[in-house]
């Protein structure tokens, strides 16, 4: 999508700092950490949210990817993965996005 914020990213319109890159996804640092790490992980293709995701494989990958860059960023010990679905719920920028948080005691309930 033209006007997709994350799909710029993913075709290297916009810059990021890159942390993981493969042929079905992308993570990058977020410009906006709530935590001491926080990276952002995002299908290749424009997908608007976890509700119009209809590819498991894709949707385990992304998990598989989080639960991969936790462990190499040190943060395998406890980490928060979370995708937003619609306004009320938070989400600003709709392309599916898995939010990996860790390096801090994470509460509950979240908010």
């Amino acid at each position: 999508m033209s006007d997709c914020l994350f799909c710029k990213i993913v075709e290297g319109k916009i810059p990021s700092e890159s942390v993981h890159s493969d042929e079905l996804c992308y993570a990058f640092n977020d410009i906006s950490p709530q935590a001491p790490t926080h990276v952002l992980i995002v299908p290749r293709r424009h997908v608007p949210s976890i509700a119009e995701l209809d590819d498991a494989a894709l949707g385990g990958h992304l998990v598989m990817t989080a639960a991969a860059i936790a462990k190499r960023l040190g943060i395998d010990d406890g980490y928060r993965l979370v995708s937003n679905r619609g306004k009320r719920a938070g989400q600003s920028v709709f392309h599916l996005h898995w939010h990996l948080l860790g390096g801090r005691p994470m509460h509950w309930p979240p908010g």
